[in-house]
C-alpha cells in the first residue's frame, strides 16, 4: 500500500494509551496505513486486537481525558487529531461515516427511520425536509432497498436486523462520504444477510467510489471484500499485504493461524469462508 496523490485518509505513527490507576497502558502503537479512493482496506484480528481503538481514534470518539492519542490521522490532508469536537461533528456523518456492528444501537426507537434518516441528512447539509426525504428515497433506492416510503414509515423494531443494517448502510452513503468504516458490519447476521450486506457494501464502494475501511475478526469477510488487508494483534500491526499476496503468501505466524482457523461455507453463487 505505498502512498500517493490517491490517498483520502492516512494514519502516521498511530499510538493511544489509557490512564489506569496504576499509570499508562498503551492501547495501540506505531499504526501506519493509508486509504485510497474507491478502495476496501480490511483491518482484521481477534477482539482485543486495537481494531476498534483504531477506529474511534480515526473518528475522534475517544475520551480525550482518560486517554493520549498521539500520531497524525489526515483525511484530504486535513489533520483530524486533536480537532476540535464542533470541527468533527461536521465530518462525521458527512466526510467519514460510520457503520457499527449492531444495526439496532444506531437508532433511536422512538422515532421512525425516515425521521432519523432525514434529519442526518439536513444536519450535514442545506437541504429542506422535502429534498432531505427524496434524496433518502433515491439512495435506498439505489442500494436496492425495497418500499423506501414504506421502510421510512416503520419504526426500528418493526424491521429485522439485516435490513435495519442495510438501512444503516444506505445512510452512511447518502452523502457520498470519502470514507465509510464498517466495525463488524455482519456480525449480528445470518448467512443470507451477511451476503446481501457484503454487496451492498461493494455496491456502495463501485457507484459512489467509497473508500471503506472493513473491521472484522473474520478473515473469510476480508477475503471477499477487501483490495488490502492489515493484520493487528496485541495493538501493533504485524502483517500488511495486498489481500492476495495476504492469502496466498502470509508471512507472520499469527496471520497464517487465523487462516488455519476458517472452515468454508459455499453460497449458491460463490464461494463464502466464514470463521466460527
Amino acid at each position: 500500500m505505498k502512498s500517493n496523490e490517491q490517498n483520502i485518509l492516512n494514519v502516521r505513527d498511530l499510538h493511544v494509551q489509557v490512564r489506569t490507576p496504576e499509570g499508562l497502558s498503551t492501547l495501540v502503537q506505531n499504526i501506519n496505513f493509508e486509504m485510497e479512493k474507491g478502495k476496501i482496506l480490511g483491518l482484521v484480528g481477534e477482539s482485543g486486537s486495537g481494531k476498534t481503538i483504531t477506529s474511534m481514534s480515526i473518528l475522534q470518539l475517544l475520551d480525550k481525558k482518560r486517554m493520549n492519542i498521539e500520531g497524525s490521522i489526515t483525511l484530504h490532508g486535513r489533520e483530524l487529531n486533536g480537532l476540535e469536537n464542533k470541527e468533527m461533528r461536521k465530518i462525521r456523518g458527512k466526510d467519514i461515516a460510520f457503520i457499527m456492528q449492531n444495526p439496532m444501537n444506531a437508532f433511536t426507537p422512538v422515532f421512525t427511520i425516515g425521521h432519523q434518516f432525514v434529519e442526518t441528512i439536513r444536519t450535514h447539509s442545506s437541504l429542506n425536509k422535502k429534498q432531505a426525504k427524496e434524496l433518502a428515497i433515491d439512495t435506498m433506492q439505489s442500494v436496492n432497498l425495497p418500499n423506501p416510503d414504506k421502510l421510512l414509515k416503520s419504526y426500528p423494531f418493526q424491521l429485522s436486523g439485516g435490513m435495519l443494517q442495510r438501512v444503516m448502510i444506505a445512510m452512511a452513503a447518502c452523502l457520498n462520504p470519502s470514507v465509510i468504516i464498517a466495525d463488524e458490519p455482519t456480525t449480528a447476521l445470518d448467512l443470507h444477510n451477511q451476503l446481501l450486506v457484503l454487496r451492498l457494501l461493494d455496491k456502495v464502494r463501485s457507484r459512489y467510489g467509497t473508500s471503506i475501511l472493513l473491521i472484522s475478526h473474520d478473515l473469510g469477510v476480508i477475503s471477499e471484500m477487501a483490495d488490502d488487508v492489515i493484520v493487528m494483534q496485541y495493538g501493533r500491526i504485524v502483517e500488511s499485504a495486498n489481500v492476495f499476496d495476504l492469502f496466498d503468501h502470509p508471512e507472520h505466524e499469527y496471520t497464517k493461524k487465523l487462516l488455519r482457523t476458517r472452515p468454508t461455507l459455499y453460497s449458491q453463487k460463490q464461494p463464502y469462508t466464514y470463521m466460527l
